[in-house]
């Protein structure tokens, strides 16, 4: 329809009163479930939207959930890993309500930090995609009385959900040992400011021996993407003593890895083999085909969601919480089994 819809004109039409609309609108109150079922059926039809802002005065709420997503790590909103966990996480609490507003440090030509341009918004609550987490200013969001939630700090104050990446790690691994007998192994990490690197990088330092592996090189890249696996693989080469298999710890970098092993004519996976970590949708056409752990994007970005939601609706500020949530090895042909 061109116009909008009140409860008022749903009531005429369909005879009943407009509490009673009210009632089914909002899930509240006694109604018989075979007028629950029209007054729905009739919504659904003409495409009725209950005004944002009545809801907004009788909630108290401004159903605002401002979104961190820090260009300071130079990610951007292109990373394929973040970004589609941000579109999960998008969908789920649109569905319950709620839009996502990107928080800023200025808005025209005024400064502010992130909580205050919080405190300027209203937010209900603060998503932290991904960030510095030395960043004092997201410090400030996270230990003040907002409801927060990140898929990727590790803090004081803060609810967590994250992948387990000691479990990823160690699949890798096992899968090493175990699966492709292999020996010399060289390891490709991100920035340390990532929290998410960081974590995998310590697995895989405690670990390697004790599944009978011989480090050749131990990297932190520059940078989250290909040409920072690029140049990683450029050094590791340098070595007298070459790796059997390249372990990356993320996708992008594993992209560029494969492209320089391409470039010095070294074949993958019969003289280097290659392992990722994410999945990300390009993984499996990547030539060749990458062998990664897969992060469940969507279980991420939903967990977290409905996590922060629950906060605001029950009126609880920051619930230092870890979640974890399980992942698996995807295996393709950068690796070949013997």
């Amino acid at each position: 329809m061109s116009k909008r819809v009140t409860i008022y004109e749903i009531a005429n039409d369909l005879n009943l009163s407009p509490g009673t609309i009210s009632k089914v609108i909002n899930n509240t109150g006694s109604v018989s479930e075979k007028t629950r079922k029209q007054v729905l059926e009739y919504i659904d039809e003409v495409g009725y939207v209950p005004s944002a802002s009545a809801r907004i005065l009788k909630s108290k709420r401004t159903y605002i959930i401002g979104v961190i997503f820090s260009e300071d790590l130079n990610i951007g909103l292109e990373h394929p890993f973040f970004s589609s966990i941000l579109q999960h996480f998008k969908n789920y609490a649109e569905d319950r309500g709620y839009e996502l507003n990107f928080i800023v440090r200025k808005l025209g030509k005024n400064k502010m930090s992130y909580y205050e341009w919080c405190l300027n918004k209203r937010v209900d609550g603060v998503y932290i995609v991904v960030g510095n987490y030395q960043d004092n200013e997201i410090l400030e969001v996270v230990n003040s009385n907002i409801p927060c939630v990140s898929n990727d700090f590790i803090i004081k104050n803060l609810h967590t959900v994250i992948s387990d990446n000691r479990s990823g790690v160690e699949l890798v691994l096992d899968y090493i040992e175990k699966k492709l007998k292999l020996k010399k192994i060289a390891m490709i990490s991100g920035p340390k400011t990532s929290k998410a690197f960081k974590e995998r990088t310590e697995v895989f330092e405690e670990n390697y021996k004790k599944y009978n592996l011989e480090k050749t090189s131990a990297i932190y890249a520059d940078g989250f993407g290909f040409t920072s696996g690029y140049n990683a693989t450029l050094k590791i080469l340098e070595n007298k003593v070459k790796p059997e298999i390249i372990f990356c710890c993320s996708d992008d970098l594993a992209l560029g890895v494969l492209k320089a092993l391409n470039d010095k004519n070294i074949n993958v996976p019969n003289d280097i083999q290659v392992i990722g970590y994410d999945d990300i949708s390009m993984a499996k056409h990547f030539t060749p085909p990458l062998t990664t752990i897969r992060q469940d994007r969507k279980r991420l970005g939903e967990k977290a969601a409905h996590d922060l939601i629950e906060n605001i609706e029950n009126m609880e500020s920051n619930k230092e919480e870890i979640i974890r949530i399980p992942v698996e090895l995807v295996v393709r042909e950068t690796t070949l089994e013997k």
